[in-house]
């Protein structure tokens, strides 16, 4: 297993910054996941993780060597790609073997890896068959298969489920992080959507245009986030503009006036964003002075889960509720009582 450590790492094209100052440390055995928007320079930080582009300014070490200019092979990484990068006139024995045959192993021995590995990912039983009768899922698992049976000290994923469907997602998922605490490698997992990185991560860093915005547990992210960027992206945070009132603890957003009770921040009057998770919109009030009577404008059935859009005095908030705990069935332009859980909110000075 390898620790890894980047420093200052920038990465420009021409004109384009892709990469600012860059500083992340990634621990020995974890599955450290790489989260952002399109655009935000997650897969040109896991290309120059692997070699593949040289980095403008800064340096990278595993395990305190210094490998900024070492070339992929040398460092020895195992990379799944978005479109798996198999091999499709081959079987699944000759795709995973593929690696190991630079290593002038016996053929015997190619095959026991093989075996071996395939038997961890749960598809010794198509050892022969052709990739074209796979599954997508089937061959996620192989291109898995294929970079951790040459023993990488290091495996990185770039988007490697974005090209399934929901339900194989979510299975091929679990399969992933069961195998990662199985192999006990350390893992780089390059991903724009949240679901994947908070459910899978040990830690994530979350980009945006180039920088990191904040790097922590998943934990971290979502109830402490430290920008508003951060609690809009996590959990899609009604994002509540206005003005405080520090003597009066009301605060204003819109014609609607709320009191933010004393002990919570801020701390200073002005300007203010208030984040609420659409889960900290409690429906029916509590009966204080911040119950509001909205109107349901959307509901959306989920199944487990509702989601609902409200409105009220020209503000728009989005509230989600486990649907059982829903004592009646709303419809759009039903009144109700909802409120603020303002314990779970975070605030932030004007943007």
């Amino acid at each position: 297993m390898a620790s890894l450590r980047i420093e200052n790492i920038s990465k420009s094209f021409n004109s384009l910054q892709a990469l600012q100052g860059i500083n992340l440390e990634i621990r020995h055995g974890e599955f450290f996941s790489v989260l952002g928007p399109s655009g935000c320079g997650k897969t040109t930080l896991l290309r120059v993780i692997a070699g593949f582009e040289n980095p403008t300014t800064g340096k990278i070490f595993f395990d305190n060597q210094d490998i900024t200019s070492v070339t992929p092979r040398i460092r020895q990484l195992g990379m799944v790609f978005q479109n798996y990068a198999l091999f499709p006139h081959l079987t699944v024995l000759e795709n995973v073997e593929f690696g190991l045959r630079a290593r002038k192993l016996s053929k015997e021995e190619r095959r026991r890896k093989v075996e071996q590995v395939l038997e961890s990912v749960h598809l010794k039983n198509r050892i022969n068959s052709p990739i074209p009768d796979l599954s997508g899922g089937e061959q996620q698992r192989v291109a898995v298969a294929r970079a951790i049976v040459v023993e990488p000290r290091l495996l990185l994923f770039d988007e490697p489920l974005s090209n399934l469907d929901v339900a194989l997602r979510a299975t091929t998922r679990e399969e992933i992080k069961a195998l990662q605490r199985r192999v006990g490698i350390t893992t780089i997992y390059v991903t724009h959507d949240q679901s994947e990185a908070l459910g899978l991560s040990d830690r994530i860093a979350l980009l945006r245009e180039g920088r990191i915005e904040q790097v922590g547990t998943p934990q971290d992210l979502y109830n402490h986030p430290a920008s508003l960027f951060v609690a809009e992206f996590l959990g899609a945070a009604n994002m509540l503009k206005g003005a405080f009132d520090l003597d009066t603890r009301r605060f204003r957003t819109g014609d609607l006036t709320l009191t933010i009770p004393a002990g919570l921040s801020p701390r200073n009057g002005g300007g203010l964003s208030v984040a609420v998770k659409p889960e900290y919109v409690r429906f029916y009030g509590n009966d204080g002075a911040n119950d509001i009577e909205a109107r349901v404008e959307t509901v959306e059935y989920q199944g487990f889960t509702t989601n609902v859009l409200l409105s009220y005095a020209g503000v728009q908030l989005r509230a989600s509720c486990i649907t059982s705990m829903l004592p009646i069935e709303l419809r759009p332009g039903d009144r109700i009582r909802v409120w603020i859980d303002w314990d779970h909110c975070s605030f932030f000075g004007p943007s």
